[in-house]
């Protein structure tokens, strides 16, 4: 009886089989585990989505605020120290904030974020809220500092534009002229470095997951690497790709819902 013969694939042979399986759906198959890399990616997905919608929410509210609010007051107390702040925010480390939240807490107060495995939101509210606000925090505190500085500067340029005169020298009030006028057309910038900052969470929220022990693609995509799994570790780096290109696609969509002059052909 003679052995079967042993077949051989080139590589441009295996590339095509990967990217026809991509076509179908199918990411292919885990090394170690052999199990489907879509199934995993279709349950931890939803972990690490929150996690960048949360972590959005806290740009937006802590970013365009404090940046608004240091325009206003240019060269105050008020804007030495946000100014100052944001500084901070972009100087110290991501990792080294995630630790120092868990650690302060659990020292001084005996507090600590749930964890050990993912609580969903609809398992429970509250506890998890309590499991992503704190990595939300983090990622979104280097994220909100740079959206801050961004605001700032567009702002203080626009207020010197020849239709912000216009408009005060109607008789409208302060308010009005920012949040009318100034406003809209600071939000193209900003929109823009939002979008940079989404793709770059992507890669800040391995890091993170890992510290928080959050069951998100970042974690799975980490063990991964370890692990020397490049069946997982090409098909994340192709769902990344493709979520750079979407944000970006979304970016160009929403020039033109801000702004009506801003017409595609």
């Amino acid at each position: 009886m003679t052995d079967p013969p042993f077949v051989t694939l080139n590589s441009s042979s295996q590339y095509w089989d990967w990217a026809g399986g991509i076509l179908r759906g199918d990411l292919g198959e885990a090394n170690l585990t052999k199990r489907s890399v879509s199934a995993s990616v279709i349950d931890r997905f939803p972990t690490t989505f929150e996690l960048l919608v949360l972590t959005m929410i806290v740009t937006i509210a802590i970013g365009v605020p404090a940046g608004v609010l240091s325009a206003l007051h240019r060269n105050s107390p008020i804007d030495l120290s946000i100014r100052f702040l944001a500084i901070l925010a972009l100087s110290i480390p991501s990792f080294w904030l995630a630790t120092m939240v868990l650690i302060i807490p659990s020292e001084s107060w005996g507090y600590a974020p749930p964890l050990g495995g993912t609580i969903t939101l609809w398992e429970n509210p509250w506890d998890n809220l309590r499991q992503f606000v704190p990595p939300a925090f983090v990622l979104g505190t280097a994220a909100s500092a740079g959206v801050m500085r961004l605001t700032r500067s567009s702002l203080l340029e626009i207020m010197r534009a020849d239709y912000v005169r216009t408009a005060r020298a109607k008789g409208l009030g302060e308010s009005m002229v920012v949040y009318r006028h100034a406003l809209k057309n600071v939000a193209i910038p900003v929109i823009t470095v939002l979008g940079l900052q989404f793709t770059a969470l992507l890669g800040g929220a391995l890091f993170i997951e890992l510290i928080f022990s959050l069951n998100g693609l970042g974690l799975y995509t980490f063990e991964n690497i370890f692990r020397k799994d490049f069946t997982v570790v090409q098909s994340m780096t192709l769902l990344i790709g493709v979520a750079v290109l979407l944000t970006q696609l979304a970016i160009d969509v929403a020039y033109a819902w801000i702004d009506p002059r801003i017409r595609y052909s």
